[in-house]
């Protein structure tokens, strides 16, 4: 349960992070990771300097360098100072004040670099420590501390030992607790979700740390502990303590992955030298036991946004789409507003080489007497313009595009999605999300059609809910 077994964690305070490999941080190696995005973007088979993606290089490279920056930063210059004289209870028994009286900071919202597979995850995190010495840390350095640690390459159980370590070590408090929530995006099984719907869209996991009074994960400070978090949803019994985190937290080295990955065959080796140089320019060890796969799984998992397989089973689909509704052309103006709600995607922003991930709500008039699209039809469009680099607007616009002249021209496309670039850079705007519509036909010129349609869109619930 202890986090303090590495020695490392003092000297780190003291003098910053070192990784051994001789650099840390971004420095000026901008332009190296600006480079090996190139080289990505045309592995990829892409055009770097078409419209959209010209200053793709540039922006992965900033958005790195800030997701990262916990390299460049020391527990020690945030610490210093932000101590405060507290007394505790006077002359009486028990626990209060700056001598022993539980602080607890919660719904702490961070995200972190995934080291198996670089692609970014959410934490919410839960500090709490036992002052001790009549002193206590002013709180906002609890949240600073939190985020030094999450901004690296990081995997959530070391993500929170290195937290509960260095408040340990910075503070000298009786103890500090350590909770977080973790979400994953995950690597969905691209032929499998042309048949399933349902397919699961985060992996999420709970962990915890513990030094001092709360090294014994029974310890009765615990349960005071789990008491002022029980507000937020959380089950004590789902949290693995320290030595009982899952090593396949990571999507990306599941067996489902490794089904994926057998698909998409060979690898390009000189994507996978260009990703591990952008783990070392960021300051690490690209031959660190945890990041020698990295790149590996990072390039497969960007090679799932090729479009070359997906031109064969779109076009046998569209084929048979409109071989279908040619058989049943009859006009017939008493239309009905028919949809499909809720198809889940995924898909790549182009313009920072991050995830966006959510659902496509469909709805078209269509006369009496023929027949609605297929939900697979309709779900082999979503995918096909969804496993590419991708813009939101784009993505929208393209499905109602290719969706109208099967149905005679009246569609209308609403795309929810939270996207990861959202919460990995510098705005860091946690929970929020993106809504774009597409209307054409008679959806563009009839209000009461268009909000017909918007209402029967369910409630959203948050694609990243912890």
């Amino acid at each position: 349960m202890g986090c303090l077994d590495d020695g490392r964690f003092a000297v780190e305070i003291e003098n910053g992070v070192s990784n051994g490999c001789g650099k840390v941080g971004f420095g000026n190696d901008g332009g190296a990771i600006e480079e090996a995005v190139k080289v990505l973007l045309e592995g990829l088979g892409e055009d770097v300097n078409r419209e959209g993606l010209r200053k793709t290089p540039l922006r992965v490279a900033k958005a790195l360098s800030e997701g990262t920056r916990g390299y460049r930063q020391k527990v020690k210059d945030i610490v210093q100072g932000a101590l405060f004289p507290e007394a505790g209870l006077d002359n009486r028994v028990g626990h209060a004040g700056g001598a022993g009286g539980l602080v607890i900071v919660r719904d702490l919202d961070l995200f972190s670099y995934c080291e198996s597979c670089l692609l970014p995850f959410q934490v919410k995190c839960h500090v709490g420590y036992v002052p001790s010495g009549e002193r206590v840390v002013g709180l906002s350095k609890l949240s600073r501390v939190a985020d030094v640690f999450a901004k690296r390459l990081q995997e959530p159980q070391r993500l929170a030992d290195e937290m509960c370590s260095a408040l340990h070590q910075g503070i000298k408090p009786a103890g500090v607790a350590i909770v977080l929530q973790c979400t994953h995006i995950h690597f969905p099984d691209i032929e499998s979700v042309f048949l399933d719907s349902n397919h699961e869209g985060w992996v999420k996991i709970l962990v915890s740390s513990g030094s001092g009074d709360f090294e014994n994960k029974s310890a009765d400070v615990w349960n005071d502990f789990f008491s002022l978090l029980k507000f937020r949803g959380i089950n004590m019994d789902k949290i693995q303590f320290r030595g009982s985190s899952d090593p396949c937290w990571c999507p990306s080295q599941s067996s489902l992955s490794a089904k994926v990955s057998s698909k998409i065959g060979p690898v390009n080796p000189t994507m996978i030298s260009a990703v591990a140089s952008i783990i070392e320019s960021l300051g690490e060890d690209p031959l660190r036991n945890e990041l020698i796969g990295t790149p590996s799984r990072f390039v497969k998992w960007l090679m799932n946004f090729q479009n070359s397989k997906f031109d064969v089973k779109l076009n046998g689909f569209l084929r048979g789409g409109i071989d279908a509704l040619n058989v049943n052309e009859e006009i017939n103006l008493n239309k009905k507003i028919t949809s499909e709600l809720n198809i889940p995607f995924w898909s790549q922003c182009e313009h920072h080489l991050l995830p966006f991930h959510g659902v496509v709500h469909i709805g078209y008039l269509m006369s009496d007497g023929f027949n609605p699209l297929g939900k697979s039809l309709l779900q082999s469009i979503v995918h096909f313009y969804g496993f590419k680099l991708q813009v939101q607007e784009r993505l929208t616009r393209q499905i109602a595009e290719t969706i109208s002249p099967l149905l005679g021209g009246d569609v209308i496309v609403v795309v929810e999605a939270s996207h990861t670039c959202m919460i990995s850079r510098g705005i860091e705007k946690f929970g929020s999300s993106t809504a774009t519509i597409a209307v054409l036909g008679r959806f563009s010129t009839d209000p009461s059609a268009r909000a017909s349609f918007l209402q029967s869109i369910p409630s959203p619930t948050s694609t990243g809910e912890q």
